[in-house]
């Protein structure tokens, strides 16, 4: 037997010295994104469950108990594009520590908040650092992981952003109902200060730099396009109702159209200019990404109109307590989680975007279920009813969240990761405002404005039933859009990526580490 026989039948060795430690340094890396990831997600979910406190305890109105919620989608979505593009100028590393630590700090001014004003105000900012921050997770998996683990990954993304958006009515319910130290509903926010101090701290020494492999500048006239262009869009759909949808909003929704087309005619004529445009409308060509952007944004309304009125049903509309809502979405969570994690490991790499289109047809299913489940059972439906339909929408929405985040970006360019990550980001959240916009006419223009104790209950039914007959229709319209995505996500043909990446080398030496070979145990 050769010498070169006996290597190559040898079995592989795990990788020792600096490759060891680049290997450990990416996985330490990525637990600490996901729990950045993780805690943004809760933050937005976990002020619903404690919206009827904080209106108790706070004496908020509904307008303003509207804007703690709205008003944070409304600068997370504003500042997204141009945090990813501030990564890839500036180092993700860096714009990642700036966006977490201000976060931590908004969610102390949150917490202690001395009345709504602040707490609106408290949640822009916290909103604000989080599209510093949640641009570039996506953009140092990119940058640090090779194409052929990222499908993993992105699985264990997907099962991230399902524990996180669910898990926090939960988390929220019990930090409420235990009431600690007498702070009411002011938990909920302070609990981000120690996990925000420890990513900060673990991050400046786990997380490697990476930036944009060619020069970039930031554009100043495409920030304050877009900016202009989603206020103008999302602010009267989330003060419409309260001002009786008045001329002036209609003229200023129509005139963000004409602000977005004037963008798009900027950033053409800036990139052939100095190849720096704010958004890289060469990404639009890419099919797989133009189809995931679309399925993002409706998909974000969907979701903007179920959590919030699913939360106005238990607890205003049936009566629940905090606690006993968010115990009551624990199966969804469960659902979620796991439908996420199987569908980017087993099924998706098997049929490819059929997982996802019956991930709708799943989810409009289980909606289904639920209105009918509403109406026949009506104030007298208890937790347990509820949990079958919610599993099949857990079930359906697991089967999108993941593939749909794998399909968005595999064959988008490494050096315009930030730029893409921010995108996706920003029309999701620009859904979910969408979404939270309806809820005034979907929800609240079924229920009326003076109801006696009486009328509540089944005021509330009747406007959830109503609510979730739009989520059903979101649902067929993703299904029909998902069409238009690839049969197959590019990665999981073999070196796909790398050809779409061009050639590029990576921006961080990490990406090209060897496979350790405890990476399965981590992504279950």
């Amino acid at each position: 037997m050769t010498s070169t026989e006996t290597t190559s039948s040898s079995p592989a060795e795990p990788p020792k010295g600096p490759a060891a430690a680049a290997d450990r340094r990416r996985w330490f890396a990525l637990a600490i994104v996901m729990t950045a990831a993780f805690m943004d997600l809760v933050d937005v979910t976990i002020v619903n469950i404690a919206i009827p406190s904080i209106q108790r305890d706070e004496g908020a109105s509904f307008s303003q108990i509207q804007w703690i919620t709205a008003g944070y989608a409304l600068a997370f979505a504003a500042g997204l594009i141009t945090g990813g593009r501030l990564g890839d100028i500036h180092g993700r590393k860096r714009l990642f520590l700036v966006g977490i630590g201000g976060f931590t700090i908004a969610s102390a001014l949150c917490g202690f908040a001395a009345n709504p004003e602040m707490l609106v105000a408290s949640r822009i900012l916290q909103g604000g650092m989080a599209a510093l921050m949640v641009p570039q997770v996506l953009s140092i998996v990119h940058a640090t992981f090779p194409a052929h683990e990222r499908g993993k990954v992105f699985g264990l993304f997907g099962a991230i952003v399902g524990l996180g958006a669910v898990s926090g009515p939960l988390l929220g319910a019990l930090l409420t109902e235990w009431n600690l130290f007498g702070l009411e509903w002011r938990p909920i926010f302070l609990i981000n200060l120690p996990v925000g101090i420890a990513a900060l701290i673990l991050g400046r020494r786990f997380i490697s730099e990476s930036k944009a492999p060619k020069a970039l500048k930031l554009d100043l006239v495409g920030v304050a396009l877009v900016t202009l262009g989603l206020l103008m869009l999302l602010y009267p759909l989330t003060r419409g109702r309260e001002l009786g949808w008045p001329l002036w909003g209609y003229l200023s929704m129509g005139g963000a159209l004409l602000v977005f087309a004037a963008l798009v005619a900027y950033e053409r004529r800036k990139a052939a200019r100095d190849g720096s445009p704010l958004v890289e409308l060469s990404l639009f060509k890419v099919k797989s990404f133009a189809a995931g952007i679309a399925v993002q944004t409706v998909f974000g309304v969907g979701l903007g109109i179920f959590f919030l009125v699913w939360t106005l049903y238990m607890q205003v509309g049936l009566g629940w307590s905090p606690l006993r809502a968010g115990l009551t979405g624990v199966p969804f969570s469960i659902a979620v989680s796991a439908a996420a994690g199987m569908s980017v490991q087993l099924l998706v790499p098997r049929f490819g975007r059929k997982v996802l289109q019956a991930g709708a047809l799943i989810m409009a299913a289980g909606v289904l279920l639920y209105i009918w489940e509403s109406e026949r059972y009506g104030l007298s439906i208890a937790s347990w009813q509820m949990a079958l339909p919610l599993v099949v929408m857990g079930a359906g929405m697991g089967f999108i969240v993941a593939p749909l985040t794998d399909a968005v970006l595999s064959e988008v360019p490494r050096e315009h990761s930030g730029s893409a990550s921010g995108l996706i980001n920003t029309v999701q959240q620009m859904g979910n405002a969408l979404g939270l916009g309806l809820v005034s006419v979907v929800f609240f223009g079924q229920i009326g404005d003076r109801l006696t104790a009486a009328q509540v209950g089944p005021a509330f039914v009747n406007g959830f039933q109503h609510a979730l007959g739009w989520v059903v229709a979101v649902m067929v319209a993703i299904f029909l859009l998902m069409f238009a995505l690839p049969k197959r996500p590019a990665q999981h043909v073999e070196g796909a990526e790398d050809t779409a990446v061009g050639g590029q080398e990576s921006a961080n030496p990490a990406a090209d580490a060897p496979v350790s070979g405890s990476e399965p145990a981590l992504t279950g």
